[in-house]
């Protein structure tokens, strides 16, 4: 798959080395542009359909994360590039799909493209998709505690359930909603096996009821009622890997 990147680096000789890395070594990896600040690099990205920008953390007049705000709705992969190690932390909080140090080992570059190339080409099939799950639908139920005893459930009858502190909001497919006193990590092991996935941490979904896919930091997904859920940038490739 051919990805379209764009190069933010304020030091010419780095991006001179990474350009030509790339050319070398990851041949599907187009370069549109390059950047040696955050306004550049603004531009760069308003003006063109990008699946990953390369990202030096320290540049004049302000840094990635910066950048990364001022970017709003990101529907690009980042891979950070920076010599100093102690950013790590912050580019995972920001969601890059890659953290390589100065100076670049060309093995781990072949890794962090490759990667992103994985994530976009299993995105590129999803997008505006109606998606076929890889395990086969599971028939089962699940009980949920009342006060009197227990309701019984059919799990292909739950769309998603959502975190509400130690409780958790089950929404059906009839457009009924029900409250129980469990936490949302009980519902994600008790369905682990029924075709449920952990999109966000605040949200757990029925893979046979998704029809769409929809780009971005984390993307979204559409469910069959229209509901649109968000999806966290480190859930993903979990939620990417139930799809063919």
């Amino acid at each position: 798959m051919k990805l379209q990147a764009i190069i933010v680096e304020d030091e010419e000789t780095s991006r001179e080395i990474l350009k030509n890395y790339l050319k070398k070594y990851c041949p599907n990896v187009t370069v549109l542009g390059e950047a040696s600040n955050v306004e550049e690099a603004l531009v760069l990205i308003r003006n063109n359909d990008l699946d990953l920008v390369f990202l030096d953390v320290e540049m004049p007049y302000g840094n990635a994360f910066d950048l990364l705000d001022k970017v709003g709705d990101i529907n690009f992969e980042t891979i950070f590039v920076t010599a100093y190690n102690h950013y790590a932390i912050d580019a995972l909080n920001a969601h890059a799909s890659y953290y390589l140090m100065k100076p670049i080992s060309i093995d781990e570059l072949i890794k962090a493209v490759d990667y992103v190339t994985e994530i976009k080409t299993k995105e590129d099939i999803l997008q505006d998709q109606v998606l076929v799950p890889k395990t086969n639908h599971v028939e089962g139920k699940i009980t949920i505690p009342q006060l009197d005893g227990f309701e019984v459930l059919n799990t292909s009858d739950i769309l998603y359930c959502k975190a509400d502190d130690n409780y958790t909001e089950i929404y059906l497919n009839n457009n009924k909603k029900k409250i129980v006193s469990k936490t949302l990590k009980y519902f994600e092991e008790a369905l682990t096996h029924s075709g449920f996935a952990r999109i966000h941490k605040s949200y757990l979904v029925n893979v046979n009821e998704v029809v769409k896919y929809v780009k971005g930091k984390g993307g979204s997904v559409v469910l069959s009622n229209g509901k649109q859920v968000m999806v966290s940038a480190s859930k993903k490739s979990d939620l990417l890997s139930y799809f063919k």
